[in-house]
């Protein structure tokens, strides 16, 4: 699986953003997919992941309640609604596709990575 992110941009405190992550290859529907994030000078986290069928998700407690992932097998694509975003968000963000069927929390279970979208909230 190849993957792609993109939608990151600048945003104020409070706004909304959508990353898509657009995938290629054969197995994307038996892929458990998730996102990450990488703020300067911090080390990668984990944001939310979604399971091969769209019907089961998590999300870090960061995020919960402000974030939503979903997914479109037949468009073999991913997206990240980002709402009520915080200056704490700012980070690179990776979207990542695992082996397995249910997501994981933990990056080591993911194999495949996108090459990251920036997404700067100003306060």
């Amino acid at each position: 699986v190849q993957l792609q992110a993109s939608g990151g941009g600048l945003v104020q405190a409070g706004g909304s953003l959508r990353l898509s992550c657009a995938a290629s290859g054969r197995t994307f529907s038996y892929s458990a997919m998730g996102w990450f994030r990488q703020a300067p000078g911090k080390e990668r986290e984990f944001v939310a992941a979604i399971d091969w069928s769209g019907g089961s998700t998590y999300y870090a407690d960061s995020v919960k309640g402000r974030f939503t992932i979903s997914r479109d097998n037949a468009k073999k694509l991913m997206y990240l609604q980002m709402n009520s975003l915080k200056p704490e968000d700012t980070a690179v963000y990776y979207c990542a596709a695992e082996r397995a069927l249910i997501g994981s929390s933990r990056s080591e279970d993911y194999d495949h990575w996108g090459q990251g979208t920036l997404v700067t909230v100003s306060s």
